[in-house]
């Protein structure tokens, strides 16, 4: 589970092409940094379950500074974006997974952005989503003790067919969005005052 916010916190994500933008960059590096199974795009922060393919560090590089590059390119802002560093907590169990599953579904209720979870389309709980599966050391629980369904479906929103985005991902792209080089500043530096087991940033 990862969290980061944006400088200052400012609400640049209540800005819908913002928000648009950031879950277009975490399906562009899903699968080639990380596999995506929840995550939540607030105004002032992101949270993101994933499992890594490469190092946590570079994984969450890859999402911070390929959207700074193209919040700079596509549009056309200057600004700082993100904080530096990001706090991060490794899931222990099923259960663990499962409260954090509830927590980034619930974040944009709590915070009265929406009155359902699957209200909010910048996150894992709009209807049109595609995710990657539990990892297979949870399903076992997940299936039995929880839901009693095969391979976690509660958990996974998948489209017809495997489409890999969601719908309004699919817009077209602007000339030369698709080969996005990523990130080539300093990676983040990773803040250990930050990593508290089992707390959840809001």
């Amino acid at each position: 589970m990862v969290s980061t916010q944006t400088w200052e916190r400012r609400p640049l994500f209540r800005n819908e092409g913002w928000a648009r933008l950031l879950v277009d960059v975490l399906y562009h590096y899903r699968g080639s940094a990380y596999l995506l199974h929840e995550f939540v795009t607030m105004p002032d922060h992101i949270h993101v379950l994933l499992t890594p393919t490469t190092s946590l560090e570079k994984a969450v590089q890859f999402i911070k500074g390929g959207f700074s590059y193209r919040a700079k390119k596509e549009l056309g802002s200057s600004m700082e974006v993100w904080q530096k560093g990001f706090s991060d907590h490794r899931i222990r169990d099923a259960e663990d997974f499962l409260h954090h599953v509830a927590y980034v579904r619930e974040n944009p209720v709590r915070k009265h952005l929406c009155e359902r979870p699957r209200d909010y389309q910048f996150s894992s709980a709009w209807a049109n989503v595609e995710l990657d599966p539990v990892p297979q050391g949870l399903k076992p629980v997940l299936q039995e003790a929880r839901y009693g369904a095969p391979e976690g479906a509660p958990l996974q929103n998948r489209k017809p067919n495997g489409a890999a985005e969601a719908a309004f991902l699919q817009n077209k792209k602007p000339s030369g969005a698709a080969g996005v080089a990523p990130f080539q500043g300093k990676a983040d530096q990773k803040n250990p005052d930050q990593d508290k087991p089992g707390k959840i940033a809001s």
